[in-house]
């Protein structure tokens, strides 16, 4: 399976895991969480960026307590319908991007984002799209926030398939930003992930 397959398979995805299972279960823990976090340390106006924010929920959530300049991307087209349904206000004011994460995060500028933040997407990004991350450090000014699936032990393998269908991958995900510019400030483990929150080396330099 290369990357090509992995975005098509998102792409189409229906049934377990789709915009609609999303949409019903809606904001949870994570969205309180993440909510939590970037009060700590962004202000309210900065804009927030969701990488494969499906149908919205945690996005609703950060805007109807006050993060109003949200964006999202999302390679399922049909959660903007689903969107637009459950979250018309956000659907109406945020800002999205249909499309795969390697397909539009080039077009960004360099810092565009006070916060970006990611739950259970990287950890599905094909090994051949990992110049991704090199790009997060590029737009992200301040914030980063990864609440994704670790390795448990090591010797673990590097990948494993959901239901005998998409692929996800294990990595160490503090080595990976740390390496590019940023620095953990703190991470926690939840029931199934980890949640890491980073900041750029130069916001963190601004703070001494």
């Amino acid at each position: 399976m290369d990357s090509n397959d992995v975005r098509r398979q998102w792409a189409n995805r229906s049934g377990e895991y789709s915009p609609e299972y999303y949409a019903y279960y809606g904001p949870n823990e994570t969205s309180d969480t993440l909510r939590d976090i970037l009060d700590q340390y962004i202000d309210r106006n900065a804009p927030v960026l969701e990488l494969g924010c499906s149908s919205g929920r945690h996005l609703a959530h950060l805007y109807e307590h006050g993060f109003e300049n949200v964006a999202g991307i999302e390679v399922n087209e049909d959660a903007f319908d689903v969107m637009a349904d459950v979250y018309p206000d956000l659907a109406a004011e945020g800002e999205f991007y249909p499309n795969a994460i390697e397909d539009v995060i080039t077009d960004f500028a360099d810092d565009q984002f006070g916060a970006i933040y990611s739950v259970e997407t990287l950890q599905h990004l094909h090994p051949d799209a990992e110049w991704v991350f090199d790009e997060l450090s590029r737009i992200t000014d301040d914030l980063l926030i990864t609440v994704e699936n670790e390795p448990e032990s090591e010797g673990e393998p590097d990948v494993s398939y959901v239901n005998d269908d998409f692929p996800l991958y294990y990595r160490d995900w503090k080595a990976i930003f740390t390496d590019r510019g940023f620095t953990e400030v703190d991470s926690k483990s939840g029931r199934r992930d980890t949640i890491r929150t980073f900041r750029t080396t130069r916001t963190t330099r601004a703070d001494v």
